[in-house]
């Protein structure tokens, strides 16, 4: 009783001698900060700077001597010692902060370098109430007539991943016009300052610190307009490039400017050393990540090179002149600068055929553009002093559908896939291409929030994030009804994508496959679809009813357009399938199309036009985005054969599944351990054989080359399956099309009052859906 005492004693006393931080609304706060800190902690200070006046109408006052907030990089900063904190916990780390309450009330950020007092200063931004999507979502700060942290308030924070960052892509459509004729019109199509400025910003925001700029030919090249360089050294940004792009360097966009001839190694090697090297001269005393090797222009094969062993050669002598250049003009110890190589498409043969690429270069492996990474370092790859990095997708152009206009990609995917790359040794890089950014915002942040934290966006789960996620910018009231039509308008389009409705193709030959058509669903699946989508957009309209206006627009961006949009999508080309064969009226096809075109409108009319151009509803003009002709079906409509079972995978009586939240058809997919099985139990079967239907997640090997399964009832011979896919196959597509592989097993049954499904994985890799007895 008496310890106990003595301990509550102490600890008031405690409590006493410790004083809460506190800013108040309306006063002034002064601010130590060392005029010898790095760029970027000044630009994160001048973030913090309007945040604070946004939040609390409070304006910073930097001191060189003293201050309510003090602010500073180990070894950097003089103050940070005599203030008596203990900022061990930085050692020997990279980006890493310190957030800690002094005794006396004032708050202390110490960063163990630039970048982790940089983001030191924006997680202080963060908890006075602002979005990292304050500025690309209009998310408008809620006021505060103060702000307190508690007298024992601590927090150290550093990244799982040490380069983190986006790919803007097939700009074409969004980014690009509305940079260059709205956001800060110029003469020639391109992303200037301003826009990156923005965009570095955000990135600071989301605690990123890696940038792949834009490089279709329709944009003037990152490196040749002006300004570009000097707004990534205000923001600490590391400039990196695609697997087409060497040497930072925009083929597709600089070589018809400044290279000569061919942009080819083998026949016009000196000239395309120069353009390399002319670029290295320029850009060496910034931050910048050098991709090595080579391709063609764009995202063509090598020029001049031929068999798997003359690209081979070619690429050898290609990464000793590339390194040549950056240890004559970056840095005499090579080892010390950034550098990927990137195994991509033809490049990954050539790296099979044993291309030796050197110890300290980080290997970016590729996902297949729908989200299933083609490969997972071995133990030999992840020894490696550069590490292995992951260059992933959330938006596409390509075989065999786009999908570029709504940011539909299923975040529980994305996690399954990126938690798996992290545990299988991808910690170095992770860049996610991100089209245009918009409608993208959540996928972006789950993407760099387990960049930063894996083990913190594990512990809590996707489901969670979202909700928080969605507390956040529109208020936790909110969050509750929002977070179930969020979570079905990802698993609808996890079914099928919007963009690919039309059951069109891309990059095919035969013309058939332009044209708008059936789907193979019968008219029930169709109609329970469209009454999904009803019911989403229905919840939809009534939230926004209630929201305050200061929310509406980032609502208008974040759910309204993305939801409505795919629900008109899916009317557009459902109706007009059910039209094709006289179940309803071609009008309500029409209607779709016309809803379509009024949300983009409104989309880009929001904020009095600060968004015109960003939203095209209708990339590259594809027959999918076009108003459906009208026509007659010359044949009839699919009769889709109703299961005598049916379960998800989560549904076994026997067996240990390995759960993956979210995924799947029904949010129910799970994986299966190597040499593990699940058991399913069914009544008494009238014949004598049954038609079992697996439908698995389509991903790709990870161990072997090969993905297989067994399957068994009762105590029958098991039957071997295998479902892996090569290259751009004809299943493959298929698969990532409808996010399943699907394999029929014919199976013998014997009499029995009782029977049991047995499934077996022989790899790694197993992840089972769904599965139907017929």
């Amino acid at each position: 009783m008496k310890k106990g005492i003595l301990s509550l004693f102490l600890f008031l006393i405690t409590q006493l001698c410790w004083a809460q931080f506190n800013l108040p609304s309306g006063k002034p706060v002064k601010v130590f900060c060392d005029n010898a800190e790095e760029k970027v902690v000044h630009t994160a200070l001048d973030l913090l700077s309007r945040d604070c006046k946004a939040v609390l109408s409070a304006s910073l006052l930097v001191d060189n001597e003293q201050g309510d907030i003090i602010i500073g990089t180990v070894g950097r900063s003089p103050l940070i010692a005599k203030t008596g904190a203990d900022v061990s916990g930085l050692n020997g780390k990279k980006q890493a902060f310190l957030l800690t309450v002094l005794p006396d009330g004032k708050l202390l950020v110490a960063g163990s370098d630039a970048h982790g007092t940089a983001y030191g200063i924006m997680e202080l931004s963060r908890l006075i109430g602002v979005s990292p999507w304050e500025w690309w979502a209009d998310v408008v700060p809620e006021k505060k007539t103060s702000f307190t942290l508690p007298a024992d308030y601590q927090t150290t924070q550093s990244p799982s991943v040490e380069y983190r960052g986006i790919f803007i892509n097939d700009e074409d459509w969004g980014l690009m016009p509305w940079s260059s004729k709205n956001y800060e019109p110029a003469d020639q199509q391109q992303i200037g300052p301003k826009t990156n400025r923005r965009i570095f910003e955000l990135l600071l925001r989301l605690r990123a610190n890696t940038y792949w700029p834009a490089m279709h030919e329709c944009t003037l090249p990152f490196f040749l307009t002006k300004g570009n360089r000097e707004v990534a050294a205000e923001f600490g940004i590391f400039i990196g490039s695609s697997h087409c792009e060497p040497m930072v360097c925009s083929a597709a966009g600089e070589w018809r400017r400044r290279g000569e001839g061919d942009y080819d190694y083998v026949n016009n090697s000196a000239s395309v050393y120069k353009f390399w090297e002319d670029r290295v001269k320029e850009v060496a005393g910034q931050e910048n990540i050098y991709t090595l090797g080579m391709r063609g222009v764009h995202d063509g094969q090598m020029q001049g090179a031929k068999t798997v062993e003359e690209q081979k050669a070619v690429l050898e002598r290609v990464l000793k002149d590339q390194r040549g250049l950056l240890e004559k003009y970056v840095n005499k110890d090579v080892t010390a600068i950034p550098q990927a190589f990137i195994p991509y498409k033809e490049v990954l043969d050539i790296y099979n055929a044993g291309l030796k690429v050197p110890d300290d270069v980080t290997l970016i492996w590729c996902d297949d553009n729908y989200g299933y990474i083609r490969h997972f370092p071995t133990p030999e790859e992840q020894a490696r002093k550069g590490g292995n990095g992951i260059y992933y997708h959330v938006s596409y152009w390509g075989r065999p559908h786009d999908y570029l206009w709504l940011g539909t990609f299923s975040p529980y995917l994305l996690y399954q896939q990126m938690k798996l790359a992290y545990d299988r040794g991808i910690q170095k890089m992770w860049v996610l291409n991100v089209g245009d950014i918009k409608p993208a915002e959540y996928q972006i942040e789950l993407f760099l929030d387990m960049a930063w934290n894996i083990e913190q966006v594990a512990e809590e789960g996707v489901t969670t994030h979202l909700k928080n996620w969605l507390g956040r910018e529109f208020g936790t009231e909110y969050a509750e009804t929002l977070l179930p039509v969020m979570q079905e308008h990802y698993r609808l389009a996890y079914i099928r994508k919007p963009e690919f409705m039309g059951n069109t193709r891309e990059e095919e030959r035969d013309p058939i496959y332009k044209k708008v058509k059936d789907l193979p669903w019968s008219e029930q699946t169709i109609c329970e679809r469209l009454k999904d989508y009803a019911a989403l957009s229905s919840v939809v309209e009534e939230v926004e009813a209630k929201l305050p206006v200061h929310r509406k627009d980032a609502y208008m961006q974040l759910v309204k357009y993305p939801v409505q949009a795919a629900d008109q999508m899916n009317r557009k080309l459902l109706n007009a399938q059910l039209a094709r064969h006289g179940k309803v009226d071609w009008e309500q096809s029409d209607a779709a199309f016309d809803s379509i075109a009024s949300l983009t409108r409104r989309y880009n009319a929001l904020q009095n036009g600060k968004w015109i151009h960003m939203m095209d509803f209708q990339p590259r003009k594809l027959p999918v985005f076009k108003r459906v002709a009208h026509e007659t079906a010359v044949t009839p409509m699919v009769n889709e054969k109703t299961p005598a079972y049916k379960w998800n995978a989560m549904d076994c009586t026997a067996g240990n599944p390995l759960q993956c939240e979210g995924l799947g058809y029904e949010g129910k997919a799970a994986g299966i351990g190597k040499n593990t099985s699940l058991t399913f139990a069914f009544d008494d079967w009238k014949t004598d054989s049954v038609e079992v239907q697996i439908r698995l997640l389509p991903n790709h090997p990870m161990d072997e080359k090969q993905l297989r399964f067994t399957l068994s009832v009762d105590k029958s011979a098991p039957q071997t399956v295998s479902y892996e896919t090569k290259g751009r196959s004809e299943e493959w597509k298929e698969n990532v099309l409808r996010n399943q592989a699907i394999r029929k097993v014919k199976l013998p049954v014997n009499k029995r009052k009782s029977h049991k499904l047995v499934i077996k994985a022989l790899d790694e890799g197993v992840v089972l859906d769904q599965i139907m007895l017929y």
